[in-house]
């Protein structure tokens, strides 16, 4: 029984190592999670604020493309992650805004006035 049982746990064992060695080296080279700065840049999308709701928590922004949403350009109402981002714009300011989908719902993350 102890003659079978080396062979099997020998391979058992090499399995296990190349298994291992395959996921290290499938997660190589990959950095912090964190967006860099140029990432964040990229990820930010335009919008003209058309509605503001404090009391919801809800501003509604005619905005272009939302690509880390794969949202098509479009005017709709969003949830803001911190109500004071509203306190920031007025109707008809431009705006650039990160959004990403917080709780089932689509949300702003980040939100400043462009020129």
């Amino acid at each position: 029984m102890k003659a079978f049982a080396t062979p099997i746990l020998a391979i058992l064992m090499a399995g296990a190592a190349t298994l291992a060695s395959a996921q290290a080296h499938q997660h190589a080279g990959h950095g912090p999670h964190e967006p860099t700065a140029t990432n964040a840049a990229a990820a930010l999308s335009e919008g003209e604020v058309k509605k503001i709701d404090k009391e919801a928590g809800k501003i509604t922004l005619r905005h272009g493309e939302i690509r880390n949403l794969n949202m098509a350009a479009m005017t709709m109402v969003l949830r803001v992650q911190d109500p004071a981002m509203l306190d920031q714009v007025e109707v008809g300011d431009k705006v650039q805004f990160a959004a990403e989908r917080l709780n089932g719902a689509i949300t702003i993350v980040q939100m400043q006035k462009t020129q």
